[in-house]
């Protein structure tokens, strides 16, 4: 069975700043000798099908299967792959350690004689999402959105022509044409709507049973984030917004690869009342902040789910967006003036 790989070991040696780890990581894009180098003895996450390899860990946990590409070059060869199928590893960029990190999707061979040579089992990645709890997360939503935009990017739109690939995977190529294509992402709006104390959470019928989210939407072509995003409040629950601002972004990796814009939005207290499009929601309720606060602090276990709704993982931008409101609605504890 294959040995995992050991963190905190990896942790312990001297780190690079980020500068270098950044141009590092450029370098391995552009230069295929230094790629080759660092596929020797870089670390890989695998995938079977899109599916990222997952492997329990301490106290029911999971934790994505971060293994040496040298092991699983072993693996390939013991399950009769030829030395050929590493050459279809992607590039995802490089640790605090200045190790290269590579995907590699293995549907070709048989699932289960991969899992059991690992250790692990593939899991869809929307639910390997909730059982993930550490910053690997971004990095398995990454592999998968590379390896599903070079599955699905084969041919050139303009000539219909095969592209290529570059070695590391930035790019793809039509020779016929010359045009040069690079992974993309659909940018979206993603907004939590609050009146001052309550704040409104929806849900989608794709959503697990239980869930509320924050309201999101894609942009449209010709629209400013502000547009959409009071486009999307209004086609979805039919309140006007008032005044938005800033919060943060994160890529996506669902339904194929968003580009998640998040925000805070409120509406006027005096015309609060939600008229759900139910071609866009399932359902749409205010919440208050003892409401909010309760769900932060319980998220639902297996065998244990939450109370009556519970929200998107933590590390997903709506679970942070909620996060905020939830820190500002908390009530100031009075504090009475000293006397003398």
């Amino acid at each position: 069975m294959l040995r995992p790989l050991k963190i905190a070991h990896l942790s312990a040696r001297c780190s690079s700043t980020f500068v270098s780890r950044m141009r590092y990581a450029n370098r391995l894009k552009v230069d295929d000798e230094a790629l080759a180098a660092a596929l020797e003895n870089g670390h890989m996450l695998l995938f079977h099908r899109l599916c990222p390899l997952l492997q329990r860990g301490p106290r029911g946990s999971f934790r994505a299967a971060t293994l040496i590409t040298s092991d699983v070059q072993s693996i390939l060869e013991r399950l009769g792959s030829d030395r050929t199928l590493m050459k279809e590893s992607i590039l995802l960029g490089c640790s605090e350690q200045n190790q290269a990190q590579f995907c590699l999707d293995v549907g070709e061979l048989h699932q289960a004689a991969v899992e059991e040579e690992c250790g692990g089992r593939f899991i869809s990645l929307k639910k390997a999402f909730f059982l993930l709890t550490g910053p690997e997360a971004p990095l398995v939503a990454k592999g998968q959105a590379l390896l599903r935009w070079h599955q699905t990017n084969s041919f050139c739109s303009a000539t219909g022509e095969p592209t290529q690939r570059n070695p590391a995977g930035s790019q793809r190529v039509c020779n016929s044409s010359g045009r040069v294509y690079y992974p993309t992402m659909s940018p979206v709006v993603i907004v939590l709507v609050s009146d001052g104390s309550r704040c409104l959470l929806g849900r989608q019928a794709s959503f697990p049973p239980g869930m509320y989210s924050a309201l999101a939407g894609f942009c449209e072509m010709g629209e400013t984030l502000e547009e959409t995003l009071s486009r999307e409040v209004a086609e979805e629950v039919g309140l006007e917004v008032l005044e938005v601002s800033y919060s943060s972004s994160q890529h996506w990796p669902f339904p194929h690869s968003s580009f998640m814009m998040g925000f805070h939005a409120s509406v006027s207290p005096a015309h609060t009342q939600v008229s759900v499009d139910h071609t866009e929601l399932e359902d749409a309720r205010w919440f208050s902040a003892e409401e909010i606060t309760s769900a932060l602090k319980a998220p639902p276990t297996r065998g244990n789910p939450a109370p009556g709704f519970w929200l998107p993982p933590k590390h997903a931008i709506a679970n942070r967006l909620i996060a905020e409101w939830s820190q500002r609605a908390r009530p100031c504890d009075h504090v009475t003036p000293r006397t003398t």
